[in-house]
This record gives structure tokens, C-alpha cells and sequence, in this order.
């Protein structure tokens, strides 16, 4: 089982454009797990279905707690629709949808970024979904930009050829992933005349031959409002909304070409037409597939970690036994004392383990995924396995564990849907693939009367030997060790000339206005008090939903590492779960499992994140469990040892993956030796590290003043300090806590070039970048308006504008500063193919220059306030995002009302700061330059 913020997305491609970098993974969630309703609350209370004369269905869910709104439109047609020479058309025209229309022939991404909205789309195998979220006055504007793109978009010569490169450039970086390429050999032979055997997003062959007309056909034959899904939820009155649809929506003709349970024709090409009406519950006969040896697939190829992947095929989403397969799902790997993590985690086989059940418009499947602990053989884990397996078909299952995962499946939906966004797309999902936004109420009764007997028979059903496929990726460079790496001066000499800006007074001609609504709404402020050991609390109350938010940081990060002991931080904070001196591990796991609620620690360079989320009955085992954990942790051996091997385990991963292996080098040749900033766990330094080092680190770091607890959501404070008071009233510091003296960290006098070579990869990551500023640093406002313009954004920066939209040379390329309490690099990360990868790095390089140069327009820093100050009222309308917010204002040390204030900072910068910055930070002959992946990208004289 795996826990979610969104659980509505399955298996999908993300087309990544904010400000989020690339990380190559594919994505997989499935139906929206859950149980009964919390104290009588539904989920499907208040919304209200509209279907428009045109086959359009309208979905609108008023929540009042924020002034925000989101914008759903789910469209149903995924990779199960595409015929033989069609894999990926899908995920292509996803990319296309973002190229203007006919009457607005500009980027849609500078559209929803002029807006203020945090937008995004993916694909998927049954549907495809566009949502965006913003202050409630742009509602109008989002519609309009909606339906706009539903029937004319443009898809021409010039846009296809374009974002074909893209899209390559995506699936090549999902190459450089090792779980990728196994999870689609497994697949591929599981379902061989299927298409959810194939990758969402296709292979490179069929995309490379896509034809215009072919894509537009697709998008005329599935984009629809008759196949399509509206969903609205947030801060708005339904009339008038209904009444701005059916202005922009309702004037929509459906389109003529018939589909077949919203397929279309194609579908046939590939054997699907008898799967969606199909009941099955015999083991012999699900999917159609007939029973085979479970011979394991081995890929022997270059990588790090040894991994399994098994797949045993599923009814479909509608089929009564979705719900007992779900809790079956949680009992064997939801959370630490599931069936699965204490046989091959506990035991030391694997470092890590995983399931989902993919239950979808036609039958899916059900997966499990492990990753081998060093020196672990892949056959054994899989023999361990089937034990387990086997145990829970012949001897059940007992009532706590199906009262444990009965919860747990409870508590995941509530908390994943806090935010109007998370809630509009459970709706958009539920009415997609299972045909009835209604249909977690259903599926919440079904959980809730789930019985033992139910878990062993779809166990027995399911989980059949003689129906598996199973995988194994044998790596070929096991250590995990980079190739060869070469420096040079890093001159590029092509003379690269990049296009002109975009004129945001251009842009405007295109903006659908805003409504002459206001949005005055006053963000609260915590309240902020310290107990009397000095650690710091920050209370802020919201009542809209029955959840907990819990957000902390210590002062206890990598930066007290030192070089030759790089990795204690780390190993400290993941053995803080590993027992006290009343719990151990299983027992502490249970605590909260029990009741759905999670507490995880992580250690990062200026401190250790404290996160933990629950129903709000469950805030005293909450606090009650952080107060152990801090004050009593004991360090067991054994465990120590576990999370050693797993730490090795993801080092070797590390080094296999060309972004973090890239930006671990950068860093390193950015900051001195002796700057803490500078080290990284190696394996030298892991197996150093002893249980009495962890011991002493704890007590010298782990204090509560260097402490900072955030609080949000349904609570009376009154009882919440009471509660604080009594659980740390014994937990004291000695002394002055550590300090750090940080060595001033000069730019390179020259550009530097560095470039590491992983075989085997795919695709190459660059950072280009070095030393920049603080949170703190008086600059910091004007910077963020700046990088805004520079590459904040993936499509409507300067950045994604010209390497990504009109060279096609990157599938997301963006830039930021890494303001912390101390100064952080200031850096660009892109994915590109080797061979466009010295291309890349000169355009970025004239970029800089350009914008060194030149500077901005007054247009330009306008449009790029009113992007950031308009979409910061989205991210506070997320109780999870607040929790974070408020502790790290506390953190850096600024003021409680920075969380109002922020608005007005951003809107404050003008022109000569943004001038001062540039001259400043922007630096394009001083930057350091580190390329990682397959074959040489280093510069080369022509």
C-alpha cells in the first residue's frame, strides 16, 4: 500500500510544469482507498451534477474555507484507447493542449502563470485531466481558457515536431531509471495483448512517426464534451458558475464519430472489446490470461540495486471484490507493521517494499515491489514472499490487522483530500473510471464491512502463483560507482543567439479578465509561545476538516556532519522510530497504524523535519509518540544495522541516478571541503558510524531549544498546550546548543566544467549554477520576482520559453535559489539528451548573458508579481502547506505575519532592485556546470 497526498492518479505521466524538477519517475496510485466515514462525513455531500444539453458532465462542490477554486476537466481516454502504431498518442496531445488555439496562439502555460494558478495535466491509462487552482476571481477566466482548448486547440507542423522532442525527452529520462525499465518487461509480458501491458506515455518508434493528422484525429474523436468530465470545487456560488459553464462550455458541439463505451473504434485493434463488461472472480480465467510458470523475466543491465516486481492480474474497478482486495493490500504493505515490510524489511532481505492494486475501467492488476538489501539474492526475497503470501490465503487474517488496515485506508482518503484541489480530483476520478462520482460512498460502505474471510478469498482468488509474472534487475554495476569524469574550462563556443523575450503586453491580448470580485479574506496568524525548555510552538486552528497537521524541524542536519562521519545526521533521524525505552519498533509502528495516523523524521543540511498527520481524535497519541521518540530513543543495534543497509542501499541508487549524482557533485565543487554544505555519505563514511556516535549525536543535537513544533487544524489550543506542557516537561537541555561557523563561500573565478559519466542512462541532467543567498538576505523578495522571470516557471519563463518551447531540446528546464537560513547555490537544473546537451547548456548561458544585458521589462516584473502574489493564496489554502509554512517562517527567523505579509513583500519590488539583483547573482562567466550521464556531454572545440 502506498500512503498519498492525491490518490486518484494511476500510473500516470506527469507533464511537469512548475516549479518542480524532473525526476523520471513514473508515478502510480489507484482507486481512492478508505473506510467508513469520519463522524457521518461524506465526501460527495453538497456537490451537485449538471449535464449540459452537449453531453458535458458538470460536477460543482461549494467549500468555503479558502478564496480559492480549482478547475477539473477529465477527459476519458488514456493509453487504453490507442491502437497498434498509437502508443503514447494520448500523452502527445496532452503536451499539444498546451500549445495555444486558434484564437489564442500562445503558450497556455503563460496563461495559467499570468493567472496566478498552479496548473498541471497528466495522462493516464483510462483518462487524461487538466486542473488548475486560483483565488476565486479568476474562476471565469479558467473556464473560458478550458473550453477554449477543448475544440480548438492548435496542432500543426510546427507544434507537433516541437513537443515530439519533449515527449522523447521525458520518456528517455523514465530510460534512466532501472524500476522503469523492469516494471515495463514485467508488464509487457503480463498482459501482451493489452494496452495496459505498454508505458502510458508509448515508445520512442511510435512517437518519433506520429502525423499531424493522426494526432488530430485522436483529439477530435476523444475531446469531446460528451466524453469529458468538468469538475469545480472551492470558494463560489453554483448558479452564477453554472450559468459562466454553459456560456463557455454549453456552445460546444459534441463530436459526431461514435465511441464505444467512450473507446472509439481503435480499441478493437488491440482485443479490448469484451474486457469492460466483464465479472470475473475465477483465478483461472481474470483478464482472459491463461495460467503459465512464474519464470522470472531477468534484466541484466547496468544499474545499482537489485530490485523484484510482481504482477497478478485484477477485476476491474467495478467489481465487488475491489474493496477486500484494497484492505488485503493494507494488511500486506500498508505501513511498517504490515505483513510484507516485517518479512523482508525487518528481516533484512530488502530495504524497502511496496503494493498497489491498479483497479481500473478494464481489469488491472494487483504489484509488489521490493528492492534487495545489499547482498540479498533476489530469489530468496521472492521465495520469502510467496511464503507470506501463502500464509495469508491459508491462515487468514486476524480481527486487529483488519481493524488496523480498515483505518488505515480511512485515514489516507481524509487526509489526502484536505485541499479543494485533492477533492475536485477524487471527483473527477470516481466519474471518469468507475462512471459515478458517487461511487466512494459505495466503496466506503464495502470497506467498512470487509470481513477475515473476504482478505483470505481474494487472497486465495488473486494472488495465484500459476497467475504471476514476475521480474528481477540483476544489476550490472552493483557498487553503483560513476564512471569516468573529466574538468575542463568549460568555454562554449557555439555562438548561440536566443530569441526575444515574451511581451507580456502581447500575452495580455490573450487573458480572459478576471471577475470584479475581491478576494479580502485575512490570513490568520498562529500563535506562537515557548515552554519553559525553550522549545517553540506554533498553534493555528482550522476547523473545516477533522485532520491534524503536524510540521517540526530540530536543529540537528548534515551540516554537523563533517566529512569523515557524513551520514550520522541521517542514520540518527531514521532510527528515531526504532524504539524508546517503554516501545520497540513493531510496537511504535502500531501506535499510530492503529489509529491512520504516521510520524516520519528526515534529516536535511540545517535540520531534521519533524511531519506527522492524523485524524484530530488521535493528537494526544500524536504528541505523545513525538515526546517519546525525542526524549527516550534507544538506538537498538540491530535496527541500527537495518537502516544502515538501506542507507547503502540508496546510496548506490544515488550514484546510479545522473540528478542526484549531478547535483551531489555540483554542490561539492561549489562549497570548500570544509564547509558543510561540501559532504555527502559515501560508503566509507556509512559503515563508520558506530551506535555510540549516534547516541552522542542524539544528546548533543536533539534538544527543545533547537526545537520548533507547527500545529494546523481541528484542535482547541487551550488543550493542545496542556497537552505539550505534560508530555515535555522533563525533556532539558544543558548548556548552549552547538554552532556552526560557516566559511564564506567566493564565486569560481572562472566558469567550470565538470562531467560524470553513468552507463547506461539515457538521458543527461546538468546543473549550471553557484553560491547564492540567504532566506534573510534583503534581496530575497526581488530575487524571487526575478527567477520568477528567469525559470520559476517550466512554460512561461525565459528559460522554458526558449530551451524547451522553441528549441524542444528539454522536457522541463527551471531555476531557484536555495535560500536557507544560511546561503544556498542559486542553480538551473534541465534533462536533455546527451547530444543536446552542450546545445542546452550554451542557450542557457546566453540567456544569462542576455538577461545581464538587457535586464527586464516593466511588463515583464509586473506580470511576474502578480503570478506569485496571486498563487500564494492557493498554497494557503492547503492545511498541510500552511503547517509548512508558518514553521519554516519561524525557522528563518522571520516575523509570525510573513504569512500575510509575503503578498505585499513580492508586490513591493521594483524595478531597481530587480537591477541591483541582477548585478549581483547573475553571474553566467562564473558558474559551475556539471553534466551527468551516458557518453561525454563536455564541451568540445568545433
Amino acid at each position: 500500500m502506498q500512503r498519498r497526498s492525491k490518490m486518484f492518479l494511476a500510473f500516470l505521466l506527469s507533464f511537469l510544469l512548475s516549479f518542480i524538477p524532473f525526476s523520471g519517475n513514473v508515478i502510480n496510485a489507484v482507486t481512492p482507498v478508505a473506510v467508513a466515514p469520519v463522524s457521518g462525513l461524506s465526501f460527495t455531500q453538497g456537490v451537485k451534477k449538471t449535464v449540459l444539453d452537449n453531453g458535458l458532465t458538470v460536477l460543482t462542490k461549494e467549500v468555503h474555507t479558502a478564496p480559492v477554486v480549482s478547475v477539473q476537466v477529465w477527459y476519458k481516454v488514456g493509453s487504453r484507447n490507442e491502437g497498434k502504431g498509437e502508443s503514447g498518442i494520448s500523452h502527445q496531445l496532452e503536451h499539444l493542449m498546451f500549445k495555444g488555439t486558434k484564437e489564442r496562439p500562445v503558450q497556455f502555460g503563460r496563461l495559467f502563470s499570468a493567472l496566478g494558478s498552479q496548473f498541471n495535466a497528466f495522462t493516464s491509462y483510462d483518462e487524461t485531466a487538466y486542473f488548475g487552482t486560483v483565488q476565486r476571481d479568476k474562476l471565469q477566466a479558467l473556464l473560458i481558457l478550458e473550453a477554449d482548448r477543448m475544440k480548438n486547440a492548435l496542432i500543426g507542423t510546427e507544434q507537433l515536431t516541437s513537443e515530439k522532442r519533449v515527449v522523447i525527452s521525458e520518456l528517455q529520462g523514465y530510460e534512466n531509471s532501472p524500476s522503469y525499465r523492469l516494471n515495463r518487461a514485467v508488464m509487457q509480458a503480463a498482459f501482451p495483448n493489452r494496452a495496459y501491458g505498454l508505458s502510458v506515455g508509448g515508445t520512442k518508434a511510435d512517437v518519433e512517426k506520429f502525423t499531424v493528422e493522426q494526432v488530430r484525429n485522436y483529439y477530435q474523436t476523444y475531446y469531446s464534451p460528451d466524453n469529458a468530465t468538468l469538475v469545480i470545487t472551492g470558494d463560489f456560488a453554483t448558479e452564477p458558475v453554472l450559468k459562466a459553464v454553459k456560456e463557455s462550455f454549453g456552445k460546444l458541439a459534441k463530436n459526431q464519430e461514435s465511441r464505444v463505451n467512450g473507446q472509439g473504434s481503435r480499441v478493437n485493434q488491440r482485443g479490448l472489446g469484451g474486457f469492460p463488461h466483464e465479472r470475473l472472480a475465477n483465478p483461472e480465467g481474470v483478464n482472459g490470461q491463461k495460467p503459465k510458470p512464474s519464470t522470472p523475466i531477468v534484466l541484466k543491465e547496468p544499474g545499482s540495486a537489485a530490485l523484484l516486481h510482481v504482477v497478478y492480474p485484477l477485476p476491474d474497478i467495478k467489481h465487488p471484490d475491489v474493496p477486500a482486495i484494497d484492505v488485503m493490500d493494507a494488511i500486506l504493505t500498508g505501513g511498517r507493521s504490515s505483513r510484507l515490510y516485517q518479512a523482508l524489511v525487518e528481516s533484512g532481505l530488502t530495504s524497502s517494499v511496496g503494493g498497489s492494486a491498479a483497479e481500473l475501467i478494464e481489469p488491472g492488476w494487483y504489484e509488489i515491489e521490493a528492492t534487495a538489501a545489499p547482498g540479498q539474492k533476489l530469489e530468496k526475497i521472492a521465495q520469502v514472499l510467496q511464503t507470506s503470501l501463502s500464509e495469508l490465503q491459508q491462515k487468514g487474517v486476524s480481527a486487529e490487522e483488519l481493524n488496523r488496515a480498515k483505518t488505515l485506508l480511512q485515514a489516507s482518503f481524509v487526509l489526502g483530500n484536505q485541499d479543494i484541489s485533492s477533492q475536485a480530483s477524487q471527483l473527477g476520478y470516481n466519474q471518469t473510471v468507475a462512471g459515478d462520482y458517487k461511487y466512494i460512498e459505495r466503496y466506503l460502505a464495502a470497506i467498512a464491512k470487509v470481513t477475515p474471510e473476504d482478505v483470505q478469498r481474494v487472497a486465495k482468488t488473486y494472488l495465484v502463483p500459476a497467475k504471476q509474472t514476475i521480474g528481477f534487475f540483476e544489476p550490472t554495476q552493483p557498487d553503483g560507482q560513476a564512471g569516468t569524469s573529466s574538468s575542463g574550462s568549460g568555454r562554449t563556443v557555439e555562438n548561440f543567439s536566443p530569441g526575444q523575450p515574451v511581451d507580456p503586453a502581447e500575452l495580455a491580448k490573450y487573458l480572459p479578465p478576471a471577475t470584479s470580485s475581491t478576494v479580502s479574506n485575512q490570513q490568520p496568524l498562529p500563535q506562537q509561545f515557548s515552554l519553559a525548555n525553550g522549545l517553540r510552538v506554533l498553534l493555528l486552528p482550522d476547523r473545516s476538516l477533522p485532520t491534524i497537521n503536524i510540521s517540526g524541524q530540530i536543529d540537528a542536519g548534515t551540516e554537523f556532519d563533517g566529512n569523515q562521519k557524513a551520514g550520522l545526521a541521517i542514520l540518527t533521524a531514521e532510527n528515531l522510530m526504532n524504539g524508546t525505552q517503554t516501545k520497540n519498533a513493531l510496537a511504535l509502528a502500531q501506535t499510530l497504524e492503529d489509529r491512520g495516523a504516521s510520524l516520519d523524521f528526515s534529516a536535511s543540511r540545517e535540520g531534521v523535519s519533524i511531519g506527522g498527520e492524523g485524524l484530530s481524535a488521535n493528537l494526544p497519541i500524536l504528541i505523545q509518540t513525538l515526546a517519546d521518540v525525542l526524549q527516550n530513543a534507544n538506538f537498538p543495534a540491530d535496527q541500527l544495522e537495518l537502516s544502515r543497509q538501506r542507507a547503502l542501499t540508496s546510496l548506490q541508487v544515488q550514484l546510479d541516478d545522473p540528478s542526484t549524482l549531478a547535483r551531489r557533485v555540483f554542490q561539492q565543487a561549489i562549497y570548500p571541503e570544509n564547509h558543510p554544505f561540501h559532504s555527502f555519505s559515501t560508503d566509507t563514511s556509512l559503515k563508520a558510524i558506530t551506535r555510540d556516535d549516534l547516541l552522542s549525536f542524539y544528546r548533543q543535537h536533539y534538544r527543545p531549544d533547537t526545537t520548533t513544533l507547527a500545529l494546523v487544524g481541528d484542535f482547541d489550543p487551550v488543550k493542545v498546550k496542556d497537552l505539550l506542557n505534560q508530555a515535555f516537561a522533563k525533556w532539558q537541555a544543558e548548556g548552549k546548543p552547538p554552532a556552526l561557523n560557516l566559511p564564506k563561500v567566493s564565486l569560481p573565478k572562472t566558469s567550470t566544467r565538470l562531467n560524470k559519466v553513468i552507463p547506461g542512462k539515457a538521458e543527461a541532467v546538468t546543473y549550471i549554477g553557484y553560491n547564492g543567498i540567504s532566506r534573510k538576505d534583503p534581496r530575497f523578495y526581488a530575487a524571487l520576482v526575478l527567477n520568477q522571470i528567469l525559470g520559476g516557471d517550466t512554460l512561461s519563463s525565459r528559460l522554458g520559453t526558449e530551451v524547451r518551447d522553441r528549441l524542444g531540446l528539454t522536457y522541463g528546464i527551471y531555476s531557484g535559489f536555495a535560500a536557507g537560513i544560511n546561503p544556498g547555490p542559486f542553480l538551473i537544473e534541465m534533462q536533455t539528451a546527451p547530444t543536446d546537451a552542450q546545445k542546452a547548456i550554451a542557450s542557457t548561458l546566453a540567456l544569462l548573458k542576455q538577461l545581464r544585458e538587457q535586464g527586464i521589462t516593466e511588463a515583464e516584473l509586473n506580470t511576474a508579481k502578480r503570478s506569485i502574489a496571486n498563487s500564494y493564496p492557493v498554497e494557503l489554502a492547503n492545511p498541510s502547506e500552511v503547517a509548512s509554512i508558518i514553521l519554516n517562517n519561524a525557522v528563518l527567523g522571520l516575523s509570525p505575519a510573513e504569512i500575510r505579509e509575503f503578498p505585499r513583500r513580492i508586490q513591493a519590488v521594483n524595478m531597481a532592485q530587480i537591477q541591483q539583483v541582477i548585478k549581483d547573482l547573475i553571474q553566467p562567466e562564473n558558474v559551475v556546470i556539471v553534466t551527468a550521464g551516458p557518453g561525454d556531454t563536455a564541451s568540445k572545440e568545433n
